[in-house]
C-alpha cells in the first residue's frame, strides 16, 4: 500500500509539471514567430544552393582561365577539404516535413521534387570524395555519428530516387497538379522540371561510363530506356528548357560587372586548355569568350581577328612568367566588352540543352544506345553552344574593348560564320564515326559548351575520360599533378573521426589523399 502511495504522489508531481510547462509554454510563445515555414519558401532557398558562379576557383580547375597574380589568387590544385551541402539537405528534408503537415494536393509537388534534390546534392558530394554518410544522414540528434555508404551505393539510390521523382512528377502533371511556389528557374513548371530530372539522369548515367558493366546499376539499359520511351521520360528539347541562373542589375549581379572592373580585369587571363582549342578549331565563340592578344597581332601584323592572335596561358606556368606576357599584350583577356560592360552578361547553365546534347552523342559512340545518331546530336550540341553566343550563319558583329580603353571604348568588327560549309567541314570537327577519335571530338566540344557553367562538370569529365588533356606545370602545385579528389572536410576529423576514419580505410588504404582515385573513377 506505502508502494501504491508513492507511485501515485510520483504520479501527479510528473502531470503537474507536464501541466506547468505546457502553460509556461502558451504563455510565452512569441506571436510574431512562425512556427512553420512555408515548403515554397525552403524550396526557393534549395533552389538558390543548386547555382555555382562562373568565376570562381572552380573556373581555373577547370583550365578555362588563369590566375596571374599572386596576391589576388592562384593556380594551384593543393586541394583541400570539400564544401558539403549537408545543410541544404536538411532544409530539403524540412521542406518534405513542412509539405506533409500542409497536406493536400499542394503537398505532392514538394514531396517529388524532395527527391530529386537529394539525389542532386548527394551526387554532387559524392563526386568530389567518394563514400559519404546517407543512409544514417540527416536524423538530425538521432544520429551524431552517421556511417559512410559506398560511392557505389549513394549513385544506386539516387537512381532510384530520380525515377522516383520522374514518375511522381509524371502523375502530377497528368492531374494539373502543379502547387509549387518560390521557383526561380522554372516558373513553378513541373513538366519543365520532369525535363531537367531526366537530363540529369542521363548526366549522372554517363559519368558512371567507367563502372558500366556494373549488374547492380544497369546503366545502359537505364540510357536506352529513357531515350526509348520520352512519353514517359521527356527531357530537354532545346535551349528554353536550360536550368539556368539568370543575373538583374540589382542584387543578383553577374560576378564579373562594371563595379569590379577595375579591381579583377587585369588580374585573370584566358587558359590555353580552353582558348587554344577554339582558335585551332577557328571557332567564333574565341570572339565572344576572350579579346585578342594584341601584342601578337601588332608584331606579326595580324587582323585583329585573326584567330592566331587568340591565345591562352598554360595553367601550370609560373605565375611571374605569366603576368609578364600578360602586360606585353601576349596572351588574351577575356572578353572585357561582354562580360564588365554591365551587371548581366550571360545566364549560367546548372544543367543544359547542349550539355545533353553530347552526352547522348557520347553514349552513341561508345554503343550503349542503336537507336540515336551519335553525329545528328554531335552536330546539335555544337550548334546550340554557339547559339548562345549569338553567333548565326553570314555576318556576326563581335566587339573587343579597344587598347587602353575604358569600359564603353570599344570596337566593333565584322566577321562572317558558315556551320555547314566552313566550320563544319574541318577536319578536326566533323565527326570521325563511332570510333575514339569521334568520342574524343564530342568530349571536346562538351568541354567547350561547358565555359562559365555547371560547376565542375568539366574537371569531372578530365578526370573521367583525360580529354581534353589538363595542362600542368610548376603553376599547379600538387607536384605537378591533377588531383583526383578534394579531401574530407576538417569538421568530419573532428565530429565523426572514427566513421571518416573506416571509410578512409575503406577507399584509399586509410589515406585523405586527394591523389587517389574514388570508386567512380576505376
Amino acid at each position: 500500500m506505502k508502494k501504491l502511495y508513492s507511485l501515485a504522489i510520483i504520479a501527479f508531481s510528473i502531470i503537474i509539471a507536464t501541466g506547468c510547462k505546457k502553460e509556461f509554454a502558451d504563455n510565452f510563445k512569441n506571436p510574431n514567430q512562425a512556427e512553420h515555414i512555408p515548403p515554397g519558401l525552403l524550396f526557393n532557398g534549395v533552389l538558390n544552393d543548386m547555382f555555382e558562379a562562373p568565376f570562381s576557383s572552380a573556373e581555373r580547375w577547370n583550365q578555362y582561365t588563369a590566375a596571374n597574380y599572386s596576391y589576388y589568387s592562384t593556380n594551384n590544385y593543393d586541394w583541400k577539404g570539400a564544401d558539403f551541402n549537408f545543410t541544404t539537405l536538411k532544409n530539403v528534408v524540412k521542406m518534405e516535413e513542412e509539405a506533409s503537415l500542409q497536406g493536400g494536393q499542394g503537398a505532392a509537388p514538394y514531396l517529388a521534387m524532395a527527391k530529386f534534390f537529394k539525389a542532386y546534392f548527394f551526387i554532387r558530394m559524392s563526386l568530389k570524395v567518394g563514400d559519404l554518410p546517407m543512409t544514417e544522414a540527416l536524423k538530425g540528434s538521432a544520429n551524431l555519428k552517421p556511417k559512410y555508404d559506398s560511392q557505389k551505393t549513394i549513385f544506386r539510390q539516387s537512381l532510384n530516387w530520380l525515377e522516383e521523382a520522374n514518375k511522381e512528377i509524371a502523375a502530377l502533371v497528368k492531374t494539373g497538379n502543379t502547387e509549387l511556389k518560390g521557383d526561380i528557374y522554372l516558373k513553378n513548371n513541373l513538366l519543365a522540371w520532369q525535363k531537367v530530372i531526366n537530363t540529369f539522369r542521363l548526366r549522372t548515367l554517363i559519368q558512371l561510363s567507367k563502372q558500366v558493366n556494373d549488374p547492380d546499376l544497369q546503366i545502359k539499359q537505364q540510357f536506352a530506356m529513357i531515350l526509348s520511351t520520352p512519353d514517359q521520360y521527356p527531357i530537354m528539347t532545346g535551349m528554353s528548357d536550360n536550368l539556368q541562373y539568370v543575373y538583374n542589375e540589382n542584387m543578383n549581379k553577374y560576378p564579373n560587372n562594371k563595379d569590379n572592373f577595375g579591381n579583377d580585369a587585369l588580374r585573370y587571363n584566358m587558359a590555353a586548355t580552353y582558348l587554344n582549342t577554339l582558335s585551332e578549331l577557328q571557332d567564333p565563340r574565341a570572339y565572344a569568350a576572350a579579346e585578342p592578344a594584341r601584342g601578337i597581332a601588332e608584331s606579326k601584323g595580324y587582323a585583329i581577328t585573326d584567330y592566331r592572335n587568340f591565345v591562352g596561358a598554360s595553367t601550370g606556368e609560373d605565375q611571374g612568367v605569366m603576368l609578364d606576357k600578360v602586360q606585353k599584350g601576349l596572351y588574351s583577356l577575356i572578353n572585357r566588352a561582354r562580360y564588365y560592360n554591365g551587371y548581366t552578361a550571360e545566364n549560367t547553365f546548372i544543367i543544359s540543352y547542349p550539355e545533353l546534347c553530347f552526352t547522348i552523342a557520347e553514349a552513341a559512340n561508345r554503343g550503349w544506345i542503336s537507336t540515336e545518331n551519335a553525329e545528328l546530336w554531335y552536330k546539335k550540341g555544337i550548334q546550340a553552344s554557339i547559339s548562345f553566343y549569338g553567333f548565326r550563319d553570314g555576318d556576326n558583329t563581335v566587339t573587343f574593348l579597344k587598347k587602353g580603353g575604358k569600359l564603353g571604348d570599344y570596337e566593333t568588327h565584322t566577321i562572317k560564320f558558315d556551320f555547314e560549309n566552313v566550320y563544319y567541314v574541318q577536319p578536326a570537327v566533323k565527326y570521325a564515326g563511332n570510333t575514339p577519335e569521334g568520342l574524343k571530338q564530342i568530349l571536346t566540344q562538351k568541354y567547350l559548351a561547358f565555359f562559365r557553367n555547371s560547376g565542375f562538370e568539366a574537371y569531372y569529365q578530365y578526370r573521367r575520360t583525360q580529354i581534353p588533356m589538363f595542362l600542368t606545370g610548376p603553376g599547379v602545385g600538387n607536384s605537378e599533378r591533377i588531383p583526383m579528389r578534394f579531401q574530407y572536410p576538417d569538421l568530419e576529423r573532428t565530429t565523426n573521426a572514427e566513421n571518416l576514419s573506416q571509410a578512409l580505410n575503406a577507399q584509399y588504404g586509410g589515406k585523405d589523399d586527394i591523389n587517389l582515385s574514388p570508386w567512380i573513377t576505376k
